[in-house]
């Protein structure tokens, strides 16, 4: 008497492959949580320094204002200077602080010359970080 078959079909068999879709998930969030701590890790360097007298804080960067007009003639500050006393004026204040960086403005009118003739008197004077500042079209003045 058979009262079922003998034949037994066979269950589902166990999946031997890996799914990697979940593993991909985690390695890019593992790699977005590095990208944004990694910057961060790498400027939290603790230090305690030790204590000095002669260290002083950095001073602010100071500029002067060299402005050549239409005509040619050199301000200095607002001040109208010849070339000799700007010469003079530029030595003064490369002997304060050699770092000063000079803020030329010059018409667009100005012949190149009389711009090149401007820096090299910076220079001389050793004035060395010259910055060239131009009208934005759309707004005020920008110092490149």
């Amino acid at each position: 008497m058979a009262f079922g078959r003998l034949e037994r079909t066979p269950g589902p068999q166990p999946m031997s492959d890996i799914n990697v879709t979940p593993l991909v998930d985690v390695m890019l969030v593992l790699v977005v949580i590095f990208i944004i701590t990694a910057p961060l890790l790498a400027s939290s360097i603790r230090l305690d320094l030790p204590k000095t007298d002669a260290a002083k804080p950095a001073d602010a960067p100071k500029f002067v204002t060299l402005v050549v007009d239409k005509a040619g003639q050199a301000f200095l500050n607002d001040k109208p200077l010849n070339m000799d006393e700007l010469a003079g004026r530029l030595l003064e204040t490369a002997a304060q602080n050699p770092d000063t960086e000079v803020q030329l403005r010059a018409d667009e009118g100005v012949p190149y010359g009389k711009v090149v003739q401007v820096m090299g008197v910076a220079q001389k004077a050793g004035l060395n970080r010259i910055g060239f500042v131009a009208d934005n079209p759309s707004g005020p003045a920008v110092s490149r």
